[in-house]
């Protein structure tokens, strides 16, 4: 659809979750019957098998495709236009909505799964997502170390194995082993909240 503006990290409505049968392994992890080396990350968490047909069909804003959310993540890319986020002596920069009153020195210690942002997508983030304009915060972090997944922990069941509960898993929890990752966590540590007038005139940019 032209004229669409939509995060790098949306999913699209032909993006949509391959069929996978869920197995047990001899380990008590879970697995697919038909499973490749690119199926696990590389802390041998199994992942969610999506399409990857970025920007066919229509963007679906409340869903987020695992595969770009990861390579966002994992390489710090701007979660809006999927470039490089901006980093300065300070830290990697996140746009966070503001939940200050939440603890003391609030985002740090906080877990994301949101990726973050580059100077010139402020403005863009700012005008696409109703959440922030109830209140948002511009955040440099200067530790944010990869240390889990979000997705969904499934039990043993006398045929396959069963959904039992969603949640966030970090990477030495052993329920990780029977989780269905779809999204990357971060911790942010280190961080310090900027002023939102001081990144938000940048040009917008056109996606």
């Amino acid at each position: 659809m032209p004229g669409v503006i939509a995060p790098y990290v949306t999913a699209w409505s032909a993006e949509q979750d391959l069929p996978c049968t869920l197995v047990e392994r001899a380990d008590h992890s879970i697995g697919f019957a038909t499973e490749l080396l690119s199926d696990r990350d590389r802390h041998g968490v199994l992942w969610q098998q999506t399409a990857l047909r970025h920007r066919v069909g229509r963007p679906e804003f409340a869903r987020v495709h695992p595969l770009r959310q990861r390579r966002a993540m994992e390489l710090l890319l701007c979660q809006v236009c999927g470039g490089p986020a901006d980093v300065n002596d300070d830290g990697v920069l996140w746009l966070q909505r503001d939940h200050r009153g939440d603890w003391p020195k609030w985002p740090n210690g906080m877990a994301s799964v949101e990726p973050p942002v580059c100077l010139a997508c402020v403005p863009v983030a700012m005008r696409m997502c109703p959440a922030l304009q109830r209140g948002a915060v511009t955040v440099r972090v200067k530790d944010c170390p990869v240390v889990g997944v979000r997705g969904v922990l499934y039990k043993k069941s006398v045929l396959v194995p069963t959904i039992a509960a969603a949640g966030n898993f970090t990477y030495d929890d052993p329920a990780v082993r029977r989780v269905l990752a779809s999204a990357v966590i971060r911790e942010l540590r280190g961080c310090v909240v900027v002023p939102l007038d001081e990144v938000s005139g940048t040009t917008t940019r056109s996606l």
